[in-house]
């Protein structure tokens, strides 16, 4: 049994930030479940571009609002907490904030991450082996 609270992970690997957003992954790869599950909050007032083209990720939120859009012609959804929404199809989408508040959500990706990955140029992760 893995029991793991935020907390833990704080200056772990799975402790990863920048400046669009702070993620607490308390599940990663190493922990062997067949998905990674993180704690993420993306700033109020940030657009991410993101495109998923290795992994498949479910996102639900439980504070703040944002819209998702998949790119390039749409639709777009107004994210709320008690939402999911789901990149089943490596989406290419675009997540924006509101300016007031930040947006925090629970994600699961599969195949899970290490804990290492980094946004590239087209906003997806690479597949990473671990360590």
């Amino acid at each position: 049994m893995i029991v793991r609270t935020v907390k833990d992970v704080e200056s772990t690997k799975g402790d990863v930030q920048n400046p669009s957003f702070f993620s607490k992954r308390l599940l990663l790869r190493k922990d062997g479940m067949g998905f990674s599950l993180h704690d993420t909050t993306v700033y109020a007032g940030r657009c991410i571009i993101i495109w998923y083209k290795h992994h498949v990720e479910a996102v639900y939120c439980i504070e703040g609002e944002a819209d998702v859009e998949v790119l390039p012609d749409g639709p777009t959804h107004r994210i709320v907490p008690g939402t999911l929404y789901a990149l089943d199809g490596h989406e290419k989408h675009r997540l924006k904030v509101g300016p007031n508040r930040d947006f925090r959500a629970i994600c699961v990706f599969r195949p899970a991450l290490t804990g290492q990955e980094v946004h590239d140029e087209e906003g997806a992760y690479p597949l990473l082996e671990e360590e």
